[in-house]
């Protein structure tokens, strides 16, 4: 009797030691007892975005056309025909000198051209009726068209004591005034073009197998705030500019509004390369160990930890070229207690990139 009761708290134990294992069991997993529950982490969905590689760098607007007007006849300035900062088209008068001397010459010269054709008629005549000899016909000649050329010499002359605008333009600074005694080496006025403009600025040497026309440039203005412009290169210096070791680069910029200004100072960004269907994902997704970067996939359930090749980094984004596809899923919180391989319950969190460009 004493041996029955014995067995029978031995094995009500071994019950107990069951129940107790299977209830830790049950607790770990599922509420029916099957595998772990994976850790809780935030997840981005790898996404394509445009890409742009830029060149960053400083310069300024200058005007595609800018001279400063001379007269190409001495005398006095006795017409100002425009004021300072007005807009003109090409040939607009701008000066007039005095042009009254001129005047008196070309009238005799005039007379003297056509004395000289009357001259050259009558030789003409006489050397029909063989009255004359062929020297004196050929003298007559001579003498005609060189009465020709000093009239057309001095009228040309007299034309130009107007002084007109060679192109399209805006007047600048006035530098003489009435009665001014000028000669061709007097600056009467300075003139800009004003559409289009030209943003200039220097690029390192070191991009100089990256740059060609015809690249885009987006600029803001230092005096225009939260204003971008856009523009085309249409010149690329093909000498290095010491002692900096740089390349000049001028872009063609349109200006209907006239708000861009020579010498105005912007901040130039020079596209040398666009990839429409780069993959990019959230720059908190990347880790850096071991002197690389990782990323950490979400790949059926499991974390998987992937080397990944970055590429152009913006604010808050960047692209990856090896390692990660659009549209899986990258770890953005939770990463300090993953391992590879370990079982992870991923929360999709939306993020939306801007357009990412690289600044060099």
């Amino acid at each position: 009797m004493r041996r029955g009761a014995w067995w029978a708290v031995v094995a009500g134990a071994v019950v107990a030691i069951g129940g107790c294992k299977k209830g830790k069991a049950g607790g770990a997993g599922d509420p029916g007892g099957g595998a772990p529950m994976g850790m809780p982490v935030e997840v981005v969905v790898a996404r394509t975005d445009t890409v742009r590689d830029e060149i960053s760098a400083t310069g300024q607007i200058e005007a595609v056309q800018s001279i400063d007007l001379r007269p190409e006849v001495d005398g006095r300035i006795v017409e100002i025909l425009i004021r300072e900062g007005q807009e003109v088209e090409q040939g607009t008068p701008l000066f007039k000198v005095d042009d009254a001397q001129l005047k008196a010459q070309v009238a005799q010269l005039e007379a003297q051209r056509d004395l000289a054709q009357q001259a050259l008629a009558r030789a003409k005549d006489l050397a029909q009726q063989n009255a004359s000899s062929t020297a004196d016909l050929e003298k007559a000649e001579a003498e005609a068209r060189g009465a020709q050329a000093q009239y057309d010499l001095q009228r040309i002359r007299l034309e130009r004591t107007t002084v007109r605008a060679p192109f399209a333009g805006v007047v600048g600074q006035r530098y003489v005034s009435l009665g001014d005694y000028v000669t061709n080496s007097t600056k009467l006025a300075s003139l800009h073009t004003v559409n289009p403009q030209r943003a200039t600025f220097q690029v390192p040497e070191r991009f100089a197998h990256e740059l060609r026309p015809g690249q885009r440039v987006s600029f803001r203005v230092a005096a225009i705030a939260g204003r971008d412009f856009t523009g085309e290169v249409d010149f690329v210096d093909p000498v290095i500019q010491l002692p900096g070791r740089t390349i000049l680069v001028k872009a063609r910029v349109p200006n209907p509004a006239r708000l861009l200004q020579p010498g105005m100072f912007i901040e130039a960004r020079l596209v040398t390369a666009v990839r429409p269907q780069a993959v990019v994902v959230p720059e908190d997704a990347v880790v850096p160990a071991e002197g690389s970067s990782f990323v950490w996939v979400v790949a059926d359930g499991k974390a998987d930890r992937r080397k990944a090749s970055l590429g152009v980094r913006t604010p808050g984004f960047v692209e990856v070229t090896d390692g990660v596809k659009a549209g899986e899923q990258v770890v953005t919180g939770g990463l300090a207690m993953l391992a590879p391989g370990a079982p992870v319950m991923p929360r999709v969190v939306e993020r939306k990139p801007p357009t990412a460009t690289s600044e060099r």
